[in-house]
């Protein structure tokens, strides 16, 4: 558990890192421009790539904090952090705020919680 933990808060630094980057940080990677989107690779801002994102953080992060207190907590984390990361970028060089974005931040935690919760309500109806 410990490393599934510790996989969380990289994944979610990473996820901090790549969102409040300015600019493209793929056109930073291949060409030395931040500026630079790659057109021949796949894109970390296209709205699935929002949605898988947030989903695979919440899914992990409430999987380890399933039968703990900080369950809860951990969900409105992961909803303010998909929230707050979208409109930071309204103030970050060469990235842009979009409500396109946003929605599918939300959507993807909302998601992620609804899969570990049918996973929590399969887990107890198989034991007995």
């Amino acid at each position: 558990m410990i490393f599934l933990k510790f996989v969380f808060y990289i994944s979610v630094i990473f996820l901090i890192t790549v969102s409040l980057f300015p600019g493209s940080l793929l056109g930073y990677i291949f060409y030395g421009e931040i500026s630079a989107i790659p057109s021949n690779t796949f894109s970390l801002e296209t709205t699935l790539n929002h949605f898988l994102s947030y989903i695979y953080v919440s899914v992990l992060g409430l999987f380890i904090y399933i039968e703990n207190k900080n369950f809860g907590k951990i969900f409105f984390l992961l909803l303010f952090l998909s929230i707050i990361l979208e409109f930071l970028q309204l103030y970050i060089p060469n990235r842009s705020f979009q409500i396109s974005d946003l929605f599918v931040n939300v959507i993807g935690v909302f998601v992620g919680y609804v899969m570990i919760k049918i996973y929590k309500f399969r887990k107890k109806n198989e034991s007995f």
